[in-house]
C-alpha cells in the first residue's frame, strides 16, 4: 500500500490562494472571513472560497469560474507590488540552486527593492534560516516589508533600512547575495560577512561590470568563479501544434557566482584553464616582443657582435 500524506485538501481562513480565469489571469489573495475581492470578472466572497477543495472551480458573483490553487513561488514574486525593478523568476530560483539554500541557512542580501529576491531566499531558508536584507531607501524598504508580509515571508526575514558602505548587519552567512549597481566596491565586507568558503552570488546588467567584478575577485580571494546568463523560451502547451511562443524572456542580467577562500591563497592557483591559458600566452607574447626588441637594437648596433676568433 502506498504511503498517505496527509496535507489539508480544503482551504482554510488564511490560507494564501492562487485564482486563475478562464481567459488565464491570475490573483494572489489571503482567504479572510468576511472580505471581498473585485476582480475583472467579478467579485468573489471570501466566505464563499473558504473550505473549498484545492484543484476546484469557484463563481464569481456574475458566475464567471476560477480555478482554486496554491500559489507557488513564481505567482508570489510576480504579484508583488512593484517599487522597483522586480528580479526575474528564472534568476531568482538559479541563485537559490546556485547558493546551495535550504531550511536553517541564513543567507544576506543586499539591494532588497521589492522583496522578490527576498521572497525566494527566503522561501528556501525557512522555517528555520533567516534572511537578512540590506535597503538604503525607506520608501523602498517599505513596500518590500508590505510584499513579504502579504506572502507569508516576513516572520523569515530581518530588513535593514542601512547602506553596506560601512559592512553588513549579520556576519557568519552560508551565503550572501549583492544586486546593487558596484558590487566590487563591497567585497571586503563580503569576505568578513561570509563564513570561510561561503556561497557569494551577484546581478549585474551590464559587460562592464562584470568585468569589474572578475577583477575585484583576484584581489579579494574568490574561487570557484562562475559568469552566467539564463535565456528563458516557453513554448505553446497545444498537442497538435507545439511550438516556441510568440515572446521570450532573453537577457535580463548577469549572474555571478563565487566562493571566497583563505587569504594566504596564491590565486593563479585556482583561475579557471581558459585563464590561465589566456595567461600564458599574454606571457609568451611578452617574451616574443623583448626577443624582437633585443634582434633590432643589435641590428642598429651594427648587428650581433661574436668574439674573435683566435688565429692558427
Amino acid at each position: 500500500m502506498p504511503e498517505t500524506v496527509m496535507s489539508n485538501t480544503l482551504t482554510c481562513a488564511g490560507d494564501l490562494v492562487l485564482l486563475i480565469s478562464t481567459d488565464h489571469k491570475r490573483y494572489v489573495m489571503r482567504l479572510q472571513p468576511g472580505q471581498t475581492t473585485h476582480t475583472h470578472f467579478g467579485a468573489l466572497r471570501h466566505d464563499e472560497l473558504i473550505g473549498v477543495p484545492w484543484g476546484g472551480a469557484v463563481q464569481s458573483h456574475s458566475g464567471h469560474g476560477a480555478l482554486m490553487l496554491e500559489p507557488g513561488l513564481t505567482d508570489l514574486i510576480q504579484q508583488l507590488k512593484r517599487g522597483t525593478q522586480i528580479i526575474y523568476p528564472k534568476d531568482a530560483a538559479y541563485i537559490v540552486h546556485r547558493l546551495s539554500l535550504r531550511a536553517g541557512h541564513h543567507v544576506i542580501e543586499a539591494g532588497t527593492g521589492s522583496g522578490g529576491l527576498t521572497t525566494a531566499l527566503a522561501w528556501a531558508v525557512a522555517p528555520t534560516g533567516i534572511v537578512h536584507t540590506h535597503e538604503a531607501r525607506p520608501e523602498v524598504l517599505n513596500v518590500a516589508r508590505s510584499n513579504l508580509e502579504r506572502v507569508g515571508m516576513l516572520p523569515y526575514v530581518r530588513l535593514y533600512q542601512a547602506d553596506i558602505e560601512h559592512g553588513f548587519k549579520a556576519a557568519g552567512a552560508d551565503a550572501l547575495v549583492l544586486d546593487v549597481r558596484e558590487p566590487w566596491l563591497y567585497l571586503e565586507h563580503v569576505r568578513a560577512a561570509l563564513k570561510p568558503g561561503g556561497f557569494f552570488a551577484a546581478l549585474v546588467p551590464t559587460v562592464n561590470q562584470v568585468i569589474e567584478l572578475l577583477r575585484g575577485f583576484e584581489v579579494f580571494h574568490f574561487a570557484d568563479v562562475v559568469v552566467e546568463e539564463l535565456l528563458l523560451r516557453p513554448y505553446k502547451p497545444t498537442p497538435d501544434r507545439l511550438r516556441p511562443d510568440d515572446t521570450a524572456i532573453p537577457h535580463t542580467g548577469f549572474l555571478l557566482f563565487a566562493r571566497n577562500i583563505d587569504a594566504g591563497e596564491e590565486m593563479s592557483r585556482w583561475q579557471q584553464r581558459e585563464r590561465q591559458r589566456y595567461e600564458a600566452r599574454l606571457k609568451a607574447r611578452a617574451e616574443l616582443e623583448s626577443q624582437a626588441q633585443q634582434r633590432a637594437a643589435e641590428r642598429a648596433d651594427g648587428g650581433k657582435k661574436y668574439p674573435r676568433m683566435p688565429l692558427p
